[in-house]
């Protein structure tokens, strides 16, 4: 059978020190992740607490050097620097004992919101996807693989605006480590090869405008670098 129109190619993220890429099936979003961050949106975040899961579409990628167009319907564009999370084999209910086994590395990401659609869903208590979901809602780093950094769990996290600083952090402050966030969701649904996940944000996200640049590093992990347009 033929398909009525052109199939497309699945968006890849470039692998550090490789020709290799590494493409995207889904992408996952990990909420109230960073204690500081939940205080301040107030919607709350303990140790003890339930990180709030949801998706973006996977052709809201945008690769380092990336251009984002800002997108309509919204007056606050908000990035929120992330560390992702690179799934590089199938599995379902992981033990977090055994579910670093499952990623395949990790890069910088920030998580784009307009914030003010996000806002008019949680008031009408409809579902957060129009505050995520829109083309480049979801730029990503060159990937580095674990078996060449390891499995971070600790170093500055730091995103800067015109050369203004907005958030910064450490990703050792993350309520649900790697292993943790990996292992849930598998819970949920099989985890596969070609999933990321956007592990949270600390606090600190202010809205950007047209003709800002966008820096974001973690150290031990990478960086990523986009404009506004």
């Amino acid at each position: 059978m033929n398909s009525v129109f052109p199939l497309w190619d699945p968006l890849c993220i470039p692998i550090a020190n490789s020709s290799d890429t590494f493409p995207v099936r889904r992408i996952y979003t990990i909420g109230r992740n960073y204690a500081d961050h939940a205080a301040e949106t107030g919607l709350g975040g303990t140790a003890g607490s339930v990180p709030g899961i949801s998706l973006k579409p996977s052709d809201s990628l945008l690769l380092d050097g990336g251009v984002l167009t800002y997108p309509p319907a919204t007056k606050q564009l908000d990035p929120e620097i992330e560390m992702v999370v690179a799934i590089g084999r199938d599995g379902e209910n992981i033990a977090p004992e055994n579910a670093l086994d499952y990623v395949y590395g990790y890069a910088v990401g920030f998580d784009m919101i307009r914030r003010d659609i996000m806002r008019d869903c949680i008031a009408n208590e409809h579902s957060w996807d129009l505050c995520k979901s829109f083309a480049g809602a979801s730029p990503v780093g060159g990937l580095r693989r674990a078996a060449d950094i390891g499995h971070p769990d600790s170093g500055e996290i730091r995103l800067e605006v015109s050369g203004e600083v907005r958030q910064q952090g450490d990703i050792s402050q993350l309520i649900w480590k790697t292993a943790d966030i990996v292992s849930r969701l598998s819970q949920y649904s099989a985890v596969r090869a070609g999933d990321i996940v956007f592990t949270g944000t600390p606090k600190g996200p202010k809205p950007v405008s047209a003709g800002d640049t966008l820096i974001g590093r973690i150290a031990g992990v990478g960086e990523l670098k986009i404009h506004i347009a």
